[in-house]
């Protein structure tokens, strides 16, 4: 028996009551209102009990659908990875980068290349005056050295 039942019976039992003149008070079955509020005591509990029953399914319910929207989700965001990443552009603008990745290599090489035989001109020309500076420095001690031998052997 459900609990909207009996209290429409409460309610029934009431309005059959024989109403005392002159108040607002009514003279009820005793032995009916008594057995109406056993029942209400019984049939509480149990409504108590089948709505945390429901309570507890529908959480059930709600995160089985969370999960599943998550799965959802996670098998939604694969796919898209996979046709994102199978996408004529995508591949287009991944080939383009791996040329432009390949080209910087080549030129950065190429580069480095050319700075290498800069440096090595630059060496090989300072080291073509060193020597010509170190040889006018021979000659000149040679110049001084000869001049003094001559200075010398005149004094002698």
């Amino acid at each position: 028996m459900d609990i909207l039942h009996l209290v429409d019976r409460l309610e029934e039992l009431f309005n059959d009551s024989k109403q005392i003149p002159f108040t607002h008070n009514v003279i009820v079955d005793e032995d009916r209102m008594l057995d109406l509020i056993d029942q209400m005591r019984i049939t509480i509990p149990e409504e108590i009990k089948k709505s945390q029953q429901l309570l507890a399914q529908r959480d059930r319910i709600l995160a089985q659908a969370q999960e599943e929207a998550n799965r959802t989700i996670a098998l939604a965001r694969e796919k898209g990875d996979k046709l994102v990443e199978n996408d004529p552009i995508t591949q287009s603008a991944r080939s383009r980068s791996d040329q432009i990745i390949s080209q910087a290599r080549i030129e950065s090489e190429q580069t480095k290349r050319d700075a290498d035989d800069y440096v090595l001109q630059t060496l090989a020309s300072l080291q073509t005056e060193l020597e010509k500076t170190l040889s006018q420095v021979k000659n000149g001690i040679l110049a001084i050295n000869s001049e003094r031998e001559q200075k010398q052997t005149i004094r002698e």
